[in-house]
């Protein structure tokens, strides 16, 4: 099957550091599409961030397979104006803003960011605001193409059929798992004593003390309290609403008061905001439950675990009774969000389930486990393995969902393909002599 070019919308920094890092480079025009020019700048900065992944074992011939990549893009672009696709400048900055989000936490923040590309982020995103234009344009463009391809149950049978035995892919595996989780309240007298807490800490803000340090020595975010409490970059939206609405009503340097949310207090001090994104640093005291408490929670979880070994009562209803967590609308089966399943392949689960379902057999149950819900609460749950695969070559029964993911993404790469030929014939294409030899895959030349 011949080779479909799928455009990567990476925010990428380090090509063109490493072009700066190795000096100029005489520049000129390797191809144009329609209104569209593909620079030699263009085929060094991707092929310099090849490298820098480790790639090593590549031969000359690898810069034909970069030009046609960005030939594809350029012939993207050229429809866009065509078609007149807007992308409004909203769109960009919420995209840039994303993906600055996204490498800073790579790189361990802003500062070590800006200290890597010798840019402040204001002249990063200055540099990079015309890339994120073109990105979104193109992917625009190619999400229209393919939008209405759909695979039925027969293409999907006849795709796999037609896989070669030494070629059918590999599946690892794969589990489904079920939870009855009890979460004991929270009394007011813990509830008073995370208030005082939290408002001690005020205080020491209010007369001078660092938030960073504070944060450090006492915040119980577990994700952010090394880090001095720093959130980094989250949009609107992303976090609890009450947390939220307080701290994008702060200016700059400026701390709030005391936040109640659903995991907790908190103290919140802005860092920026960067129009629907802000950057805020955070304490958290999340109130305890009560040792009693706790051990009522693993009492009543003792309790259901010998109902369902006795055959009384099946985990499903048992979930759907007395487990107080979402799951138990489906039957306290936990659903892969990466995939919209019930499949987790092993080295997705969090260690703590991974370590008590692994010494369970297809239909058991542990007995009641200690854990900590997403707000952070002590809480006891009961886990139900329902089901394990060992790794196997992938069939129609037991891997249907994946199979008609790769039909449907061979049939996207066939109309992408019909579609680059159709529009590469109509469209003034032009490629200088020395890249004229190059085997693309595609018919760029008339």
């Amino acid at each position: 099957m011949k080779k479909i070019i799928i455009f990567l919308v990476i925010f990428c920094l380090t090509g063109t550091q490493f072009l700066h890092a190795q000096g100029k480079i005489i520049d000129q025009v390797v191809a144009t599409v329609g209104k569209q020019m593909i620079m030699l700048s263009d085929i060094e900065n991707q092929y310099a961030q090849y490298l820098l992944q480790g790639n090593t074992k590549i031969d000359s011939s690898f810069k034909c397979v970069l030009l046609e990549e960005l030939l594809f893009q350029k012939l993207l672009l050229n429809q866009a104006d065509l078609d007149s696709v807007v992308i409004t400048d909203t769109q960009v900055e919420t995209e840039l803003d994303r993906r600055l989000a996204y490498f800073e936490k790579q790189m361990g923040g802003e500062k070590e960011l800006e200290k890597y590309y010798k840019k402040t982020i204001l002249e990063i995103k200055t540099d990079f605001r015309d890339v994120i234009k073109n990105q979104l344009l193109q992917q625009n463009v190619e999400s229209k193409i393919t939008e209405n391809i759909k695979v039925t149950p027969s293409e999907v049978k006849t795709f796999f059929n037609n896989f070669n035995k030494d070629s059918i892919p590999t599946i690892s595996s794969e589990v489904e798992i079920g939870q009855i989780v009890k979460t004991p309240s929270v009394s007011e007298d813990e509830k008073s004593k995370a208030k005082t807490k939290i408002t001690e800490i005020s205080e020491r803000i209010a007369k001078g003390e660092d938030f960073s340090t504070l944060a450090v020595l006492y915040s119980e975010d577990e994700g952010t309290s090394s880090k001095g409490g720093e959130l980094g970059l989250a949009e609107r939206g992303s976090l609890d609403p009450a947390f939220e609405a307080a701290a994008f009503k702060l200016k700059p340097d400026e701390v709030s008061p005391i936040v109640v949310s659903q995991y907790g207090y908190h103290i919140i001090k802005m860092i920026e905001r960067r129009g629907e994104m802000i950057n805020v640093r955070h304490i958290l005291i999340i109130p305890k439950v009560a040792t009693d408490d706790l051990l009522k929670a693993k009492l009543a979880l003792d309790s259901v675990y010998k109902l369902i070994k006795a055959d009384s009562l099946t985990f499903e209803n048992a979930a759907k009774k007395y487990s107080d967590d979402p799951s138990k609308t489906n039957g306290g089966l936990l659903v892969n969000t990466q995939t919209g399943t019930s499949k987790y392949g092993t080295d997705e689960l969090d260690p703590s389930i991974f370590f008590v379902i692994d010494k369970l057999k297809k239909g058991e149950i542990s007995q009641a486990v200690p854990m900590k819900t997403d707000k952070g609460l002590q809480a006891y749950r009961i886990l139900y393995l329902k089901s394990r695969t060992e790794p196997h070559n992938a069939n129609l029964k037991e891997d249907y969902d994946f199979i008609q993911e790769a039909a449907l993404k061979k049939k996207q790469n066939k109309t992408i393909e019909e579609w680059i030929n159709k529009k590469a014939a109509v469209t003034y294409i032009h490629i200088a002599d020395e890249y004229s030899k190059c085997k693309f895959n595609y018919k760029w030349f008339n």
